[in-house]
């Protein structure tokens, strides 16, 4: 007879960002009598709270971190109607637009996604983690400020050494870093663009409208952020160009935003100033499986994307929610047959965000003739086909099912 999952499983979670903490957690609820160890680097007691780098989520994530209670909803901005099209030069059709308009009304849906800071967002999951923690000390234990050094197979479960090995069933790697600074997994692709982020100051914006914009060295996003101080409204802005022959690099501010007024259709306002922005390098980073043994790779530690869809988190909660629910309904000696499953069960998903991502990034590298046109047709029939376009907008919302 199966045991009860939650009476036997002892779980190692490795990174709390906000896929691991957002694992350990629905662990902690999910599985009752588990025990669950938290391992970072990072001191428990550094403030992440400021730390400004952008997430866009998508509803499906919302519900995910609403259920465990772990949701910033202050911080946060909803991203009601997201505007996909290309700039000129493209093929626009009489009565139509190199453009698709994905709106949470017509979803029937209170909003696609939404917006905020990473360190608002870990900042809240690891409030919630701990306090879980002190309701249940017996069995959540944190290791901040103890970096992980190896990870192994080990028998029928798995070492996790962080100065001292422990011996857990199951490790679940969530540090990923971004992609210049990891090690090359199973497929690596680098794409030769680099995307320049920052915060735009807009006139004349949309609200809750997120942008994508189509161009020729490759995608320029805006989404949605809360007024500055002075009322004016702002986006996080993730501009990608390619890295031999940079565009933006040798700009002043100035000159930035004269071209990215030029770029931007009108529905995104008009550009009237601009953060200092950042620089760095775009590639793909994938592992071939989700696991190895009895060690699971979620979010970044999995695959590393291409912002162009900006699914990379959410594809890493949709990974963390799919593996808890199958630990409720399993026991250790059943792990093997589980993680098959799960590699089967997250596939389609996992398969169809990566490539589609790495052919839209690589299709910005190309010089066909007429690739522009053949895009600007595929952006107009998209619009004229409600319930294809309605698919899409599923899909970008809770992934493939």
């Amino acid at each position: 007879m199966t045991l009860p999952a939650a009476a036997t499983w002892r779980l190692a979670v490795i990174g709390a960002g906000p896929a691991g903490l957002a694992l350990a957690l629905q662990a902690a609820h999910k599985l009752p009598a588990a025990e669950i160890t938290l391992f970072d680097a990072r001191p428990a007691d550094k403030d992440v709270s400021g730390d400004p780098r952008t997430l866009a989520l998508a509803l499906g994530s919302v519900q995910q971190l609403r259920a465990l209670g772990a949701w910033p909803a202050e911080a946060a901005r909803p991203i009601t109607e997201v505007m996909v099209s290309q700039a000129p030069p493209t093929l626009d059709l009489p009565g139509a637009q190199a453009a698709v308009r994905l709106r949470a009304a017509d979803e029937g849906v209170e909003m696609l996604g939404a917006v905020l800071s990473y360190g608002a967002l870990v900042s809240c999951l690891q409030q919630a983690w701990q306090a879980a923690e002190r309701g249940a000390p017996q069995r959540l234990h944190s290791r901040f400020g103890q970096p992980v050094v190896d990870v192994r197979n080990h028998g029928a479960g798995v070492e996790v050494d962080a100065g001292i090995a422990e011996t857990f069933d199951l490790a679940v790697v969530a540090e990923g870093g971004v992609f210049a600074d990891q090690a090359r997994k199973a497929i690596t692709h680098d794409y030769g663009q680099t995307a320049w982020v920052g915060t735009a100051t807009l006139a004349g914006a949309t609200p809750g409208l997120a942008v994508e914009r189509f161009t020729r060295q490759g995608p320029l996003a805006l989404l949605p952020l809360a007024p500055g101080a002075d009322g004016q409204a702002r986006a996080a802005m993730v501009w990608c160009v390619n890295s031999a022959d940079d565009p933006v690099a040798a700009l002043t501010e100035a000159q930035r935003i004269a071209v990215l007024n030029t770029l931007l259709p009108a529905d995104a306002g008009t550009v009237v100033g601009l953060s200092p922005l950042k620089q760095f390098p775009l590639g793909l980073n994938a592992e071939r499986t989700l696991t190895d043994g009895a060690i699971v790779r979620i979010g970044n530690a999995a695959q590393t994307l291409h912002p162009v869809a900006g699914q990379g988190l959410n594809l890493g909660l949709r990974d963390a929610a799919a593996l808890v629910q199958a630990l409720r309904h399993a026991s250790p000696g059943e792990l093997p047959v589980l993680l098959r499953r799960l590699e089967w069960q997250r596939g389609p998903d996992r398969w169809s965000m990566i490539a589609a991502t790495d052919f839209l990034a690589r299709s910005f590298t190309w010089r066909w003739p007429g690739l522009p046109a053949a895009r600007g047709l595929g952006l107009a029939l998209l619009q004229a086909l409600p319930p294809v376009k309605s698919a899409l907008a599923r899909q970008m919302m809770f992934g493939r099912r």
